[in-house]
């Protein structure tokens, strides 16, 4: 996979392209990746981000809690 240009596509239309170039664990299901030279992308196509490196869990999201901060 390292070195693979890979687009992630989402529910909303938005796009995550990169290059990748980190992957763990090196054998079964990949839990976390990085990918270099990255472009977001809306669903109509416009670029709404461009990263030199973005760390990325490639999975479904399950929960969301706020651990700092005003509740």
């Amino acid at each position: 996979m390292l070195s693979h240009r890979v687009t992630f596509s989402y529910e909303t239309g938005t796009k995550v392209t990169g290059t990748v170039i980190a992957c763990a664990p090196r054998e079964g299901p990949v839990e976390y990746l990085v990918l270099a030279k990255v472009d977001v992308l809306s669903g109509a196509g416009q670029v709404l981000a461009r990263f030199a490196e973005l760390p990325l869990i490639p999975s479904n999201l399950v929960n969301v809690s706020v651990t700092e901060g005003p509740l």
